[in-house]
């Protein structure tokens, strides 16, 4: 499977998934925590052959959990938690974080795009010079950058359930009627 096809398959599955739980008011819930990371998990696990390890190969793949749980992070300040009329717990995520979401994956897929269509020799010269194993890096690197974004919003959402469910109002946690 090429980069593109990998990328198209891995971010929208992963954007799907998450725009369909954060979306809106939504009741948080286990199956609402887990169920991303779990597709994350799921659809890696299919659409990416191997995970490279030679010469700089790690180093990318840090570089890649990095960046997404940086993305992830900023992606999660985005869901605002509260409490509704009833005491249950409830997230809110609007047009911005839906946004910031369509545009991380759709960044990740036109870059895969490009490298199959627009810079391919550039590609190969940068993973040549860098010493990494050629493009299938650059594939699982993407992966586990897309896999630590989800985690990360997951890592925020449990944050903000139990600042809520302890009574804390600090920032990004609104405690309000609905």
């Amino acid at each position: 499977m090429g980069q593109f096809t990998t990328a198209l398959i891995t971010c929208g599955s992963i954007l799907a998934v998450i725009l369909a739980t954060d979306s809106g008011n939504r009741r948080i819930t286990a199956v609402r925590i887990a169920a991303p990371i779990l597709v994350a998990v799921l659809v890696i696990g299919a659409c990416v052959d191997s995970f490279p390890t030679a010469g700089n190969d790690p180093s990318l793949h840090l570089a890649g959990i990095g960046v997404g749980a940086i993305c992830g992070l900023v992606a999660g300040s985005l869901l605002y938690a509260h409490r509704d009329r009833t005491g249950e717990v409830r997230s809110t995520g609007g047009l911005g974080h839906a946004a910031l979401w369509v545009f991380l994956c759709g960044g990740q897929i036109l870059f895969a795009y490009g490298c199959e269509h627009w810079f391919g020799a550039d590609v190969t010269r940068f993973t040549t010079d860098y010493q990494l194993s050629g493009t299938e890096v650059l594939v699982s690197s993407l992966a586990v950058m897309s896999l630590s974004m989800v985690v990360a919003r997951t890592a925020v959402l449990l944050s903000r359930l139990r600042a809520v469910r302890a009574g804390s109002t600090g920032e990004g946690s609104r405690s309000f009627e609905n």
